[in-house]
């Protein structure tokens, strides 16, 4: 009876050794996956690390490249573009004037009412149309005809009581890449945004629209033709003189300013009566060597339709943010079962949006359940642990907090080439303080800026590090409301009473 009792307490001795070891075997390896897991993390942190003097560098090479990219054609990445836009709103304009946006599958129609003072904008209207399928990819004339028909009605259900004698101004926000002519007209380069229409390809495009307005016998003039960057500064300089630039951060960015007139080198023979001109810098396209790149980016932009394109945009716009993150989780997925079986939506390029990923970002929950409620319905990783929705939230703070950053440096790096960033004239053993520094305002518009409230105090932070207090407390960025609609108004107001060109090339 001894010997059975003593079989029996060997035999549940090793059971419960062994059961012991399994436990502290899978402890282990858990510890183990864990260790993977934080340590990808601390890679993305590394990789994305953003101190003041990589920021400053960022700012030098922007700089650099505006120089290069107003020397001469192709001498940048950045393209430096001429716009013709050489008169901003003052304020003094009066009277109703016309807006067509088309920058997507939507266009808009506005009418604005001017006061005649600065900030006056009396009232508007505004009309979104979508653009139907077929006439994306057919005839030109099919497309323009459309959407004179469009203004057309618009401007017959808005109580305009004008006389139809009164030849009304129209500002044209084209957003696709123009080779601009003058400030009223452009040709087409491409297409963009599922748009295929092959024959207005190398065409002029303002003068295209002004042609179905003719046939429609609207007595309407396209007085301009901007993007929406242009119309944003428009808008910016109507409500405060001092703004001297426009940014707009939200699914895609670029930003454009005011330049000397003899600083744009590449067109020597330029003339403006008012000694300057908006450049539309198309920054998105902006590279350094400077800037914090990681595996992620490489992949992405090696597996994006414009490989080598856009790398600044890849790096701080809406539209890449979120896929930044979701190539981060996958990668912890693949390194570790925390998250369990990679899913097929963890798998599909571009199926976390940006919107979401912030959602998750600024989930203040002691549970963080909106993390956990979309990393179920969304990527289809359900029962995800605290820790690792921590985890989550962590990598969405790196990625945002880069983006942010170097958007910061981007609007310095203007700052700096336009001498409002504290440092011009420095010589000698003069410090910043001794500079008087002058208002400076900054046009803001974007989604990632105005809702991402994260975002935003990471720009304003990154600001303040780079430019020193004394410095950063002269720059302001003001948000503004549709500068591609109400800023092309005011452009088409600008230039409504201008009977000759004011840009001429020698």
């Amino acid at each position: 009876m001894g010997k059975v009792a003593l079989g029996v307490a060997l035999g549940v001795a090793v059971t419960t050794c062994a059961v012991a070891a399994v436990v502290v075997g899978r402890r282990v390896k858990s510890r183990r996956k864990w260790k993977r897991v934080v340590g990808v993390l601390k890679e993305l942190e590394e990789s994305c690390e953003t101190t003041v003097g990589r920021l400053r560098q960022v700012v030098d090479a922007m700089a650099v490249e505006m120089h290069a990219g107003l020397a001469s054609e192709g001498g940048s990445k950045l393209k430096m573009l001429l716009t013709f836009v050489d008169n901003l709103p003052s304020g003094s304009e009066k009277g109703t004037y016309y807006a067509l946006d088309l920058g997507g599958t939507n266009f808009r129609v506005l009418r604005v009412e001017l006061g005649g003072q600065r900030s006056s904008v009396l009232d508007q209207d505004v009309e979104r149309q979508p653009i139907p399928q077929q006439l994306m990819s057919g005839r030109s004339e099919d497309l323009l005809d459309f959407i004179a028909s469009s203004l057309q009605q618009f401007d017959e259900n808005a109580n305009d009581f004008e006389k139809s004698s009164i030849r009304k101004e129209l500002g044209f926000t084209f957003s696709f890449p123009v080779k601009q002519t003058s400030v009223s007209s452009g040709i087409l380069i491409k297409w963009t945004k599922g748009f295929a229409i092959k024959d207005m390809v190398g065409e002029e495009v303002a003068g295209a629209l002004q042609q179905a307005l003719d046939r429609k016998g609207l007595n309407m003039r396209v007085a301009v033709l901007v993007n929406d960057t242009v119309g944003t500064l428009a808008l910016g300089h109507y409500h405060d003189a001092d703004t001297v630039a426009a940014v707009i951060i939200g699914t895609g960015t670029n930003a454009c300013y005011w330049e000397r007139t003899d600083a744009i080198i590449k067109c020597q023979g330029l003339l403006t009566t008012s000694g300057g001109m908006v450049v539309n810098m198309e920054w998105g396209n902006f590279w350094s060597s400077h800037l914090p790149r990681t595996s992620y980016d490489i992949e992405l932009d090696a597996e994006s339709p414009n490989s080598n394109d856009q790398g600044f945009e890849k790096m701080i716009s809406g539209m890449y943010l979120g896929e930044i993150v979701r190539r981060v989780i996958l990668k912890m997925s693949q390194e570790s079962d925390i998250f369990g079986p990679v899913s097929s939506s963890l798998s599909m390029p571009f199926s976390l949006r940006t919107p979401l990923m912030a959602m998750m970002h600024e989930d203040d929950s002691p549970e963080l359940t909106e993390v956990a409620r979309i990393l179920k319905n969304v990527l289809e990783i359900p029962d995800v642990p605290l820790k690792a929705r921590k985890l989550v939230v962590k990598v969405c703070d790196v990625v945002t907090r880069r983006a942010a950053r170097l958007a910061a440096a981007g609007i310095v790096g203007i700052l700096k080439k336009i001498g409002r960033d504290g440092s011009s004239g420095i010589t000698g053993g003069r410090s910043r303080s001794d500079i008087k520094m002058r208002r400076t305002v900054v046009a803001v518009e974007g989604s990632l800026y105005t809702q991402y409230t994260m975002f935003r105090e990471y720009l304003h932070e990154a600001l303040h590090e780079i430019l020193g207090e004394d410095i950063a407390q002269h720059v302001i960025l003001k948000v503004t409301e549709d500068g591609s609609g109400i800023g092309a108004a005011l452009l088409a107001a600008s230039y409504s009473s201008k009977s000759v060109d004011n840009v001429q090339l020698l």
